[in-house]
């Protein structure tokens, strides 16, 4: 468990949990508990995506993946615990966290990570491969594969303000939205035209695996250009936030500038 969580890592979902608390101007104690339940969540899947079952991966991070490091059973199990231990820890009482507040938390991170959101967007993913999907059924499945955790990375601080206006909380939902998105497709691109040595895993596993992927569909430009249509507007969303929301408006930009 250690091994997966605490080796080398962007960490992006926790730090989007911090980003949105900060946008919301909250504590930002208030929200260690779900920037570690997000990451511990994040953890799990790529233990079991990397599984001979799924992805069959055998580097994360510049490492040999968990499975390879110890053995596949030991890997299934680290990440059940995981994902276990993500939600305990969002249900332990907290000093400036209601009941309520930490409900909506543990209902945003399960519908993220089940059959709506990333386990779900994994199944879409896992049935296509060797069919080619359309641009629409690529982006329907990376919103839940990858949107769904990042929305619950920024929608969960939201929770814990209870007088947030909708009219912000819409914000923060497109502007996650249209992050996650993004987020896979630079992903995607990194697998087609990334070092390995600075990505920290092997290239051209996509195409390996015959899975649909956002430049085989829409081509290496279409989805460059996609990338910056989606950046774009998820800056316009935090247009009505202030200076906190810099973090966030950082995280939208930096995909802008990962993308080869």
């Amino acid at each position: 468990m250690r091994y997966a969580v605490l080796g080398p890592g962007k960490r992006a979902r926790p730090l989007l949990v911090y980003a949105a608390a900060e946008a919301l101007d909250l504590p930002l104690e208030l929200v260690d508990a779900p920037a570690v339940a997000v990451e511990l969540i994040h953890a799990y899947s790529l233990i079991h995506d990397d599984l001979p079952a799924m992805d069959d991966d055998d580097l994360r991070r510049g490492r040999p993946t968990t499975h390879r490091a110890f053995d596949e059973a030991t890997a299934i199990l680290a990440g059940d615990a995981l994902q276990v231990l993500a939600f305990e820890i969002l249900a332990r009482p907290a000093r400036g966290v209601s009941d309520a507040a930490a409900l909506a938390m543990i209902r945003l991170l399960a519908a993220a990570s089940g059959t709506r959101g990333m386990a779900g967007g994994q199944a879409l993913d896992l049935a296509a491969v060797g069919q080619p999907l359309p641009v629409a059924g690529i982006e329907e499945m990376y919103n839940r594969k990858t949107g769904a955790l990042i929305g619950a990375a920024v929608l969960m601080p939201a929770a814990l303000n209870a007088a947030l206006p909708p009219e912000r909380h819409r914000g923060l939902e497109r502007f996650a939205r249209c992050t996650g998105l993004a987020f896979q497709i630079v992903d995607d691109l990194l697998d087609v035209l990334g070092d390995p040595a600075a990505t920290g895993k092997a290239t051209g596993t996509d195409a390996r695996h015959g899975k649909p992927t956002y430049p085989a569909a829409a081509g290496l430009e279409g989805a460059r250009a996609r990338v910056h249509e989606l950046v774009a507007a998820a800056l316009a969303e935090l247009a009505g936030f202030g200076p906190g929301a810099r973090q966030l408006r950082e995280f939208a930009r930096e995909l802008g500038a990962r993308c080869p």
